[in-house]
């Protein structure tokens, strides 16, 4: 029979205590079942540990370079339970976050990360921007966790959606527009004679047919103009006098030459959602952690609809 973990304990036990009636009280058991303990770890040894004395034990030499030994043993041990513990917790491991490149520019995302890593700093947490079907793909190859999409309706069954908010979308106009100078909002039957600068289909199905299904509301088909493949495009476009394009609201963040933004009036349609998605059923502790982050990152917005 080899030592075992326990065999170590009561042997440290004993060394501290430098009495085994003292040490079997701390570990909760009788004397002499310690006592026949002890002496079966020093004949596994081959060594004495301890010099038996009338007022307790006293370390042998070979004692005292056991007890490093037993104490590194016990450390490593309680190291690796509290490892897997802190794991199990989601307290460590790895998370990876996706988000589409408009979702990106609305502050529930850096606050949500930001109250993510707060709580969470031994997570290596990366943030990865790519397109809607790219981070669909990468949802079902699990290379990410969870992602930020736009998309209101998903044909995947894996996967599980969570309504986040919900924000108007805004025009932006470049800085030489007829109604560039506008106060307040603009009509979007307005720009019926003004080419559209829209997402790709690919890259933003979401934008696209919402765009399109509010201007035919509106009472006119537009016209569509050059498609881009992200929003910094889309809005380069604009600043160089190619056309309008209705962006979220949050995309007004990013303040750019040329271009000015305006809210859009008697537009229901345009509205722009923000989605959570993961995996359904996803048993990772790290992923049920980051979504108490995202709810109460929303809780510190004010309600966007």
């Amino acid at each position: 029979m080899a030592l075992e973990l326990r065999h170590f304990r009561y042997f440290v036990a004993v060394a501290e205590e430098g009495h085994i009636t003292r040490a079997a009280e701390r570990l909760g058991m009788q004397q002499p079942p310690l006592s026949q303990r002890i002496r079966f770890i020093e004949d596994e040894l081959g060594a004495q540990l301890f010099l038996r004395r009338a007022r307790g034990v006293e370390l042998t030499q070979a004692g005292r370079a056991f007890l490093e030994t037993a104490r590194s043993m016990l450390s490593q041990y309680e190291g690796a339970y509290e490892t897997v513990r802190r794991a199990a917790r989601g307290q460590t491991g790895r998370l990876c976050v996706g988000a589409t490149p408009t979702s990106a520019f609305h502050p529930i995302v850096p606050l949500a990360i930001r109250s993510f890593r707060d709580e969470f700093p031994q997570v290596k947490l990366t943030l990865e921007e790519r397109l809607p079907a790219d981070l669909i793909k990468r949802l079902q190859e699990k290379s990410i966790d969870v992602a930020f999409l736009r998309a209101e309706t998903f044909e995947e069954t894996d996967l599980s959606v969570r309504p986040l908010l919900t924000e108007p979308m805004v025009v932006a106009l470049p800085t030489g527009h007829r109604l560039a100078r506008v106060n307040g909002a603009i009509a979007l039957k307005d720009l019926a004679r003004d080419a559209f600068i829209v997402f790709a289909r690919q890259t933003g199905p979401a934008f696209f047919e919402t765009t399109i299904a509010a201007c035919r509301e509106a009472g006119f088909s537009p016209t569509l103009g050059q498609e881009a493949p992200r929003v910094t495009s889309a809005l380069n476009l604009v600043a160089a006098g190619l056309g309008v394009c209705v962006v979220p609201t949050s995309v007004m963040r990013m303040a750019m030459e040329g271009i000015v933004y305006h809210p859009l009036k008697g537009s229901g349609l345009l509205k722009a959602p923000i989605n959570l998605v993961s995996r359904r059923g996803d048993p990772a502790a790290v992923v049920r952690n980051f979504l108490n982050a995202i709810r109460r990152a929303k809780g510190t917005l004010a309600d966007p609809k």
